[in-house]
């Protein structure tokens, strides 16, 4: 674990994707983060499957109908190489700015054509600390994203000192994720979300069941949680229109963004709707201890000899049975060359 920084800035992106279109949204992810980077944000948390955007389309329109589209899905989703074609220009810019990331992404295996809904970590270095992997697909999506696994529930290491985990949307209704999380000393959690208030029958409970969830992660696990929405913008509902045909089931706007205290007073009020905007605020671990006094659920508030809990870690898919976050052998080759004398 690295030297703590008690006090630093962090922020929700509450943002739209360039929807379906990874190169432009990874520039934007680039901008994101350089906004971060001029604002002293040292962390910086993004939406749910943020590039390429999140597949609303998925929700409106009949399966035989989704074929071309969930192909184009595929090509356009971000498979996770260190300094890849994909990711290489986010981990640049986090290396420059000394911002680390949560991302949301739909992750492409490399050389396949299986998918993910993921959330890769980013340190502040431009090191990939790991990929977490959504457990369990909701609803639709099950056709659209394979199944994650114990091997990425976990938390990273970050260089600010403190660990940090996610899940994403209502994979917090998982009770036994969310305490697979807080039993491995999770101190931040990044909550990611798509704009589920847009859609049709979510209009009046969306922003309460998020801000339920998340409050509840905060409190129970004693954690500083940040949750990033995105929006439904133009983009999003002229794709779907001009490649899919009409529908009325998702409408514009939408989202819900924040950060929370671990006693659930929030640290930045929730932000909603088309205004882009880093939802931004002071997170301060001075303040935990006075919370730990009263309720700590990796340690004193236990009670082992009655509850008792465990998880399945073993890795699942090939990919992640290897080390695929380590510097390619033309990099390894770099560095072993000794340079020339002076």
């Amino acid at each position: 674990m690295a030297t703590r920084t008690t006090k630093f800035k962090a922020a929700a992106a509450h943002a739209a994707p360039v929807f379906m279109n990874k190169a432009a949204t990874i520039r934007k992810t680039v901008d994101l983060i350089e906004q971060a980077g001029a604002e002293d944000i040292k962390l910086l948390v993004f939406p749910e499957t943020f590039i390429p955007g999140y597949p609303y389309w998925a929700e409106c329109y009949a399966p035989l109908k989704q074929v071309t589209a969930l192909t184009k899905y595929a090509e356009e989703s971000v498979v996770v190489e260190p300094n890849g074609e994909d990711i290489g220009a986010i981990q640049d810019a986090c290396r420059r700015t000394g911002v680390a990331i949560n991302l949301g992404i739909s992750e492409r295996v490399a050389n396949g054509h299986t998918l993910f809904n993921s959330q890769v970590v980013i340190d502040n270095d431009g090191t990939i600390l790991g990929v977490h992997r959504k457990l369990q697909p909701t609803y639709v999506e099950r056709y659209i994203w394979a199944q994650g696994n114990g091997s990425s529930l976990r938390n990273w290491p970050l260089s600010l000192g403190y660990n940090l985990g996610g899940l994403a949307c209502w994979e917090h209704t998982m009770n036994g994720a969310r305490q697979a999380l807080l039993m491995q000393n999770q101190h931040i959690h990044a909550g990611a979300w798509p704009a589920l208030s847009t859609m049709a029958g979510f209009e009046q409970v969306a922003d309460a069941q998020i801000e339920a969830l998340m409050k509840t992660h905060a409190l129970t696990a004693q954690v500083f949680v940040i949750t990033a929405s995105n929006y439904v913008d133009d983009t999003c509902l002229n794709w779907m229109e001009e490649n899919m045909g009409p529908q009325d089931l998702v409408k514009a706007g939408g989202g819900w963004s924040s950060i929370i205290a671990p006693f659930c007073n929030y640290i930045a009020e929730p932000h909603t709707g088309g205004e882009e905007k880093l939802v931004k605020g002071d997170i301060d671990f001075a303040q935990l201890g006075a919370v730990k006094v009263w309720i700590d659920a990796a340690g004193h508030y236990q009670r082992p000899e009655i509850l008792q809990f465990g998880f399945d870690a073993r890795p699942h898919w090939a990919d992640e049975k290897l080390d695929r976050f380590s510097a390619r052998p033309e990099q390894s080759k770099a560095k072993e060359e000794p340079k020339e004398q002076l």
